[in-house]
Formats: structure tokens, C-alpha cells, sequence
């Protein structure tokens, strides 16, 4: 790995070079970017990489403390039956408690928490079909904005978008980390469940959408709270903004609603519904009686759907939306589509600000850069902190078929 300086000359940052990178298809030209099969993860002195059912992880860095061992592999139990593969990876930090997981998710729905040393802590159905991405966004605060984002996790597959509170996955990442030093100290580990359908600290609850209102969408992310919609039943529950991108809408936009129903019918039919449901089920059981049968392990039933409003779309065929790269705040969104166009989309007002043309198969980063360096160290010979006036947020553009990144 290398980063690259003001000048011409570059400086190594770390090395990943072993043999377990052949495990995942290095030693062929191209094959961090051409296998469709391969998918990583950047952290700051980690890289995680998953190829089918392969996950490793890999130190580099003066501060590859940060992953106890520098090479980790992970062989998750996956379905042969359904040829269950890791469709997506991402990490997971939480500063405050020092906590530092890896995601999957699989072809099938479920998400898997690893820890660093490649213990098994977690596992939990989504929904029944692929996992496309894995977006995690934190307290941090983008540097030209005011607005912190929420503590999210956030799960995109083909025309669904689901949404983890950070605290619940924090409370349940810290009473593993107890449980795991207690189990040292003791010298008494308590045997555990394997990876099955039912996870060992319960079910974590999230939010699940339908956007595919305008067709499947390729790529989507939850970009922050909004208002809620005037005349409609209030409450103290919160409405998420959503962008989607896929083949029949370029950009579509969503309100999304925390309660299945926001109407007065839907909440009326939420409470008499399973009331009714109970008494009678009470009454037949009174004059038919079934047989005892053996218990056994319920399948997990996947969760129901809150509303998705939609807001707008962009319909422009044939131009498809391809991949969209969300800034730290979520204010912004750089989308990618099937004509080499890059739209820089303005999340709160809907608005497309700017287009690049002529970049096919291009890949879209945010990044805070450090812009007064140089005049700050100049005109004070002590100590200078940077100040929040001394960045800017910058997208850079990789156009592989050019070669250069921008």
C-alpha cells in the first residue's frame, strides 16, 4: 500500500504481501478489481478481504496492534445447499468502548459478527436474498456540517433497505467482550451455540423497507433523519430520508417510517387483529385438541415491512444507476450510472449540483483533507492544532479505463 505525497516521490505505509492472499485470487492481474466474487473492506491499519466462503484479515501499519494477529482467516459455516457465499464486508468501530468488529453478509440474508481473532460472536437473518453492500456511519461529524449523522448500520439488498440502531449492536458487542473476559479469568468457557438460524444473544432489532417502487434498486443508502410529512398521525417515532439508485430510475428518493402504519384504520387493525386472532385460536382449542407433537427449532419468519414514502425519481432510459458513495454527513451523494456520468446529489434538497461525463466503471470516495497545513505550520513556530476551518471535503474519482484518479 502506498500514499501518495505533494511531490512526485510516494512513502510505504504497510505491507500485506503473504501467502494467504493466493486464497483469495491474488497473483492474477486485476484480480482486486475484475472478480466479482471478491469483496473488501478498508480500516485504518486493517484490510478485510472475503472471497465465498474465505474471510482474511490482514495487519499492516506501525499500529497493526489494532488486529492482535496480522493474519486472520475466517471460514464461516455457510449453506452448501443454497451455495451460501460473503456477498459483502465491512468494520465495524465504536471508539467510545474501543470495540472493533468485522461484518458479513451472505447470499442468503444473514449477517455475521467476527471478531478480530476470528471468534464467532454473532448471526442473524435480514431478509430471504443477497446482501449487496454494508454501510456503517458513525457519531463523527462531517467537517462542513453542523448536523452529526446518527450511529447506523445500515443493509442494502435488491429493492430492501434495513436499518440497525449502533447502541443496540453496541450493548450487544460489550456484553460479548464481559462475557469473553470473564470466561479467561475464570478458565471456565461456557459452551456456546454454533452458527444457526438463532443467535445466542438474541434478535437485534432493525427497520426494514421496500424501495423498489421504481424496479430493483442496484445500490441505496439511509441518509439521515427528515421532517415528518404534514397531515399525517404524529408521534415520537422518527422518519429516515433513502436514495436508491437502480436500472428502471436513476434516483429515487423515499421517506421512511419507523411503524408498519401511519393511518388511523392501520393502527386500529394493528390492535384488534391479533386480539381477535387470540380469542379465537383460545375457543378452537377448547373444542378440538391436537396431538402433542415434538418441540423443535422454529425457522426465523422474515420481519414485515414499515412504509416507504416515495418522494421523486429520475427516469432517463437508458441510463442506469450503477453505485452511489454517500458522504460522512449524508448530505451528499456521488452516483454512478451506465453512461460514465458522475451526479453529485444534494440528499437534503434532491437537487443534482454537478456532472462529470466520461468516466465508465468509475469508483467514488469522500474524504476530508487537510487544505492549510503548510500556511498554519508557517505562521506559528509551536504546536498548531488543526482546526475545523483547515479541512474541506473532497471526492475523489478513480477512472480505471483512464488509469488516473482525480
Amino acid at each position: 500500500m502506498w500514499r501518495q505525497k505533494q511531490s512526485s516521490s510516494s512513502t510505504e505505509v504497510g505491507c500485506i504481501a503473504c501467502e494467504e492472499l493466493s486464497l483469495v485470487g491474488a497473483g492474477k492481474e486485476g484480480w482486486l478489481v475484475e472478480d466479482p466474487n471478491l469483496v473488501c473492506a478498508l480500516d485504518t491499519h486493517a484490510l478485510a478481504l472475503a472471497h465465498n466462503s474465505l474471510i482474511l484479515l490482514l495487519g499492516f501499519g506501525s499500529s497493526s496492534s489494532s488486529l492482535p494477529d496480522s493474519r486472520v482467516n475466517i471460514r464461516p459455516d455457510l449453506s452448501p445447499i443454497e451455495s451460501e457465499h460473503i456477498t459483502a464486508i465491512e468494520w465495524l468501530v465504536f471508539e467510545d468502548y474501543d470495540i472493533r468488529v468485522v461484518v458479513a453478509g451472505t447470499s442468503s440474508g444473514y449477517l455475521l459478527f467476527y471478531s478480530l481473532l476470528g471468534h464467532f460472536i454473532h448471526k442473524q437473518m435480514i431478509h430471504p436474498g443477497r446482501i449487496l453492500k454494508l454501510r456503517v456511519r458513525g457519531t463523527k461529524r462531517d467537517l462542513t456540517q453542523d448536523t452529526a449523522s446518527s450511529e447506523e448500520v445500515c443493509v442494502v439488498m435488491p429493492g430492501i433497505v434495513a436499518r440497525f440502531d449502533g447502541s443496540h449492536i453496541q450493548s450487544m458487542l460489550r456484553q460479548w467482550f464481559e462475557e469473553t473476559h470473564t470466561q479467561y479469568w475464570d478458565q471456565k468457557p461456557r459452551k456456546r451455540g454454533s452458527e444457526g438460524p438463532e443467535t445466542p444473544y438474541g434478535r437485534l432489532p432493525f427497520q426494514l423497507w421496500n424501495v423498489s417502487k421504481y424496479g430493483t434498486c442496484a445500490d441505496a443508502a439511509i441518509t439521515g433523519i427528515m421532517p415528518p410529512p404534514l397531515m399525517e398521525l404524529q408521534s415520537s417515532q422518527r422518519y429516515y430520508s433513502a436514495v436508491a439508485v437502480g436500472e428502471d430510475a436513476v434516483v429515487s428518493a423515499f421517506r421512511l417510517s419507523e411503524d408498519k402504519s401511519r393511518s388511523l384504520v392501520g393502527a386500529i387493525l394493528s390492535k384488534v387483529v391479533p386480539a381477535t386472532f387470540s380469542t379465537i385460536a383460545s375457543v378452537s382449542r377448547m373444542f378440538w385438541r391436537s396431538e402433542q407433537m415434538s418441540p423443535r427449532k422454529s425457522e426465523v419468519k422474515p420481519q414485515s415491512f414499515a412504509r416507504a414514502s416515495p418522494l421523486t425519481c429520475l427516469k432517463d432510459h437508458p441510463r442506469k444507476g450503477e453505485k452511489l458513495t454517500l458522504s460522512p454527513s449524508g448530505t451528499l451523494a456521488a452516483i454512478t450510472d451506465s453512461l460514465g456520468r458522475i451526479l453529485l446529489l444534494d440528499t437534503q434538497a434532491l437537487v443534482v449540483v454537478r456532472l462529470w461525463k466520461g468516466y465508465r466503471d468509475a469508483s467514488c470516495l469522500f474524504m476530508e483533507m487537510l487544505v492549510k497545513r503548510d500556511t498554519a505550520a508557517a505562521s506559528s513556530s509551536n504546536y498548531y492544532e488543526p482546526v475545523k476551518s483547515d479541512y474541506c471535503l473532497c471526492l475523489a474519482i478513480h477512472a480505471p479505463r483512464k488509469g488516473i484518479v482525480e
